[in-house]
């Protein structure tokens, strides 16, 4: 085993503003022999989220190790054990770790979670980011029966989620945003949104009180900026929104987008504003995953996601979903 090599993913490069292939380097390094207690685990799926992008900064804000120059990336992945001596992981079992951009991986058996593989339908569902939904409908928007709800950033990987886990939990109208009108179609005829705003299509504030003329009772906000603002001076009394992303800060080229508050009309309407990290709601990822098996099951739910192949292509991955070009979770298949 020792003399075999795999490839890595490395950081070539700290991004002086959008992500760019030369960012990264391919990397190709020698294969580990895993030693007691130590689990080598072949990745067949990684997932990349816009995370990545702000993590590919020296330092952030971000609760979680920036990525360094000249070693591999890290993120959800999905995989196979290779081997596992000393511990109760089994070649062939299907596990989900921490170390993706890399074709196998080397963990303490303790950093690796063992996954069931006849609940979801397909391994890359464990990568949705279905947990962060579910967490920012139940847990930050409290998404309520006869709701108007408002999601930003509708049709990344949470957006995409969010809508259709807002129906479930009785919302009688689903209003979101994103950056094209093919995007908004689809918002509406496949992912449960009534109606759609358009980043670039005229103001957003005047586009999202056409949508929601009776205001709005929940937001599930994944961008920040123009778009928090526009939901909040529609924010109906008792209003509840959770701060779930801040793409508009992530993914710009200035620094931190900042969003203006009326805190007075907060005050008056009693508007909640809270927000939410999965790491603080890690106990909603079990339920998550029986949820969407569920829903998948019986046509309830969907995953929208886009797929590229092999290691090589997750570079190309990162770029393309900080550009917009993908509709939901963005999954490189190894």
């Amino acid at each position: 085993m020792t003399n075999r090599t795999y490839r890595e993913v490395h950081l070539a490069a700290r991004p002086k503003g959008p992500v760019t292939d030369d960012l990264f380097t391919i990397v190709e390094v020698p294969l580990p022999e895993p030693g007691p207690g130590q689990v080598l685990v072949r990745t067949t799926h990684m997932g990349v989220a816009a995370v990545m992008r702000t993590l590919m900064d020296e330092t952030s804000a971000v609760p979680m190790p920036s990525y360094e120059i000249g070693a591999p990336l890290h993120g959800a992945a999905v995989g196979e054990v290779v081997a596992a001596p000393g511990s109760d992981l089994r070649p062939g079992d299907l596990v989900e770790h921490r170390l993706g951009w890399r074709e196998y991986a080397l963990l303490d058996a303790a950093q690796v979670q063992r996954l069931d593989p006849d609940l979801l339908p397909d391994p890359a569902a464990y990568l949705s980011q279905g947990p962060t939904a579910l967490m920012g409908v139940a847990r930050g928007a409290e998404v309520r029966p006869g709701d108007t709800v408002f999601v930003t950033g509708a049709a990344g990987g949470v957006g995409s989620l969010a809508g259709q886990i807002a129906r479930q939990f009785g919302a009688a109208r689903v209003i979101g945003s994103t950056g094209s009108q093919q995007k908004a179609d689809r918002l509406v005829e496949e992912f449960g949104y009534d109606a759609a705003v358009i980043r670039g299509a005229g103001p957003i504030g005047e586009q999202l009180r056409r949508a929601a003329p009776e205001g709005i009772d929940a937001v599930f906000d994944n961008v920040g900026g123009e778009q928090l603002q526009a939901a909040l001076a529609l924010a109906n009394r008792g209003a509840r929104v959770a701060i779930v992303g801040a793409l508009a800060s992530q993914l710009s080229d200035g620094g931190p987008a900042l969003t203006p508050v009326d805190t007075l009309s907060l005050l008056a309407h009693s508007v909640t504003l809270r927000g939410v990290a999965l790491y603080d709601h890690l106990d909603l990822v079990p339920e998550w995953n029986r949820r969407f098996a569920e829903g998948l099951r019986d046509g309830s739910l969907t995953f929208p996601h886009s797929r590229l192949h092999g290691i090589e292509q997750a570079p190309r991955a990162l770029r393309e979903l900080t550009e917009g070009r993908h509709l939901g979770a963005v999954i490189v298949e190894l």
